[in-house]
């Protein structure tokens, strides 16, 4: 269990850093959308890079070649998702959810928390994250794309008598 052989000690150290340099490389060729985390797809390519890397490293029945290509079939996969995305609306909108108001205005939107699985709690959470004292200082909290909670704050009441006062 504890046995590791200089073969198999040496084989993870080069392969491992050849693999590790050709995934950077494959990385900065395909840009920073890649790693980005602006839907559930992009999550998955994420984890899916990792999870090749650590199969490369650790199964010696793979060559390093195929751990290459690995990584460029989930980049080029990647790339044409998005690329679809961009240029035809209905396949954005069956791969990509759309951002739901959970809160506005004082009220908790009970029927958009329940179907996006949300409590209060965590709304109340994301308020107090974004540095409001409390939900009379946030305006809307969304739910993104990404799984993120947006907050929305309210002007300070005295930049809208500064503005008022203005007129």
């Amino acid at each position: 269990m504890f046995e590791i052989t200089w073969d198999s000690f040496v084989r993870i150290v080069t392969v491992g850093t050849l693999a590790y340099i050709g995934l950077i490389l494959f990385l900065r060729i395909s840009g920073k959308r890649t790693l980005s985390k602006l839907n559930a797809f992009d999550l998955v390519v994420t984890v899916a890079l990792g999870s090749t890397l650590s199969t490369v490293l650790l199964d010696s029945s793979l060559t390093l070649f195929e751990g290459l290509t690995a990584f460029a079939l989930l980049l080029v996969l990647q790339y044409l998702i998005s690329f679809g995305s961009i240029h035809w609306g209905w396949f954005n909108k069956l791969i990509k959810s759309e951002p739901k108001l959970l809160y506005l205005n004082g009220e908790f939107l009970r029927s958009a928390m329940k179907k996006e699985r949300m409590t209060e709690i965590e709304i109340l959470q994301a308020i107090r994250s974004s540095g409001s004292g409390s939900t009379s200082e946030a305006t809307a909290v969304v739910l993104e794309t990404d799984g993120s909670l947006s907050v929305i704050s309210s002007e300070p009441k005295d930049a809208m008598q500064n503005v008022k006062t203005q007129k």
